[in-house]
């Protein structure tokens, strides 16, 4: 029996969250939910975005799915994502990115970016020296540079995967992301039968709009790797179809990467997929993964019946009628 945390979040959160969990309990698989509330809901009624005892389930539980969480614009609050973590050192943000059918032009996109999680700009530490002068302080180390090098290396190898692709802004930051690209050549070195190679991230930009396909692991820092996960997520049809893990020595934590989506909360008609396919994700990480396959499969088969999709892909359908769908469509050894 696996035990899990589930966050529901804000906004539709607790729609897809609710999708999700039906979609993954139909796999069979046996979990134990442990419920749990954060974000702008929570702290209406309580004062805090992330009450403690959320903190204590993921530290006792070490794996948690969840959904869309706001965080309040303006100063003192600090966003959700970015502080569980740092609490937790989750440091590799995973972010995989498959192009179904026919939903965009960019056909047979199959790429995954490792991004590192803990440090660079998002760190947050901002100084203000002057009325008008602000200034950020972007951190990179050894430590954090090697540790998602190797777990994109590894992710590459154990999957299967040609080739891996750093992007750096070397030439520009040549001491921050200068080390970063030393780390990732000297792990480089240590699996000869993968591919390698090195490209500054405006090109990079570039080429996954001209040429994603050609893209296969890329690992990268923070901040880059935020705009490129987003980026090439709209790629193949946008954040509601991509999931995404935080992954750290002992502990997990698996999220959509979209919105809360206020606007739509409670008309049925969100997205449960983004959700779904972090459950399917999280499901390989439990060690469950023919039960992981068999979610994926059968999404990319409901994704192609365009009667089921939600208005966010052109279809008229609603958030049951996709969820109906994907159960309808799974099968199982």
């Amino acid at each position: 029996m696996h035990k899990v945390v589930l966050i529901p979040g804000d906004g539709i959160g607790p729609e897809v969250s609710a999708a999700a969990k039906r979609i993954i309990d139909a796999t069979g698989v046996q979990i134990e939910w442990i419920l749990k509330e954060a974000g702008e809901h929570v702290l209406l009624e309580t004062g805090e975005l992330i009450p403690e005892s959320v903190i204590d389930a993921i530290k006792e539980y070490r794996v948690a799915l969840k959904g869309p969480i706001t965080t309040p614009i303006g100063r003192g609050f600090k966003s959700v994502n970015v502080t569980l973590r740092q609490q937790f050192d989750l440091y590799a943000n995973i972010r995989p990115v498959m192009s179904y059918g026919d939903l965009t032009k960019f056909l047979g996109v199959d790429l995954v970016i490792f991004r590192e999680n803990t440090e660079d700009l998002y760190i947050g530490k901002e100084v203000v020296i002057s009325g008008g002068e602000v200034h950020a302080i972007k951190i990179i180390t050894k430590k954090a540079s090697l540790r998602i090098a190797k777990k994109a290396f590894d992710y590459a190898l154990k999957h299967k995967r040609r080739k891996v692709t750093a992007v750096h802004k070397a030439n520009i930051m040549k001491l921050s992301d200068g080390l970063f690209l030393e780390c990732c050549r000297e792990v480089a070195e240590q699996y000869p039968m993968i591919g390698y190679e090195e490209m500054i991230v405006d090109n990079m930009c570039m080429q996954l709009v001209m040429y994603p396909q050609k893209y296969d692991v890329l690992v990268t820092e923070n901040l880059y790797g935020d705009i490129l996960s987003d980026l090439a997520s709209g790629l193949v049809g946008g954040l509601g179809l991509v999931p995404g893990a935080n992954i750290g020595e002992d502990l997990a934590i698996f999220e959509a990467v979209h919105g809360s989506a206020p606007d739509i909360a409670g008309l049925s008609i969100a997205n449960p997929i983004a959700m779904t396919l972090s459950g399917a994700m999280m499901l390989d990480y439990l060690g469950e993964p023919k039960r992981a396959d068999a979610i994926r499969s059968a999404v990319e088969k409901t994704l192609k019946d365009k009667s089921l999709l939600t208005p966010d892909l052109g279809g008229q359908g609603s958030l049951k009628s996709i969820t109906d769908g994907i159960i309808k469509n799974m099968i199982l050894d």
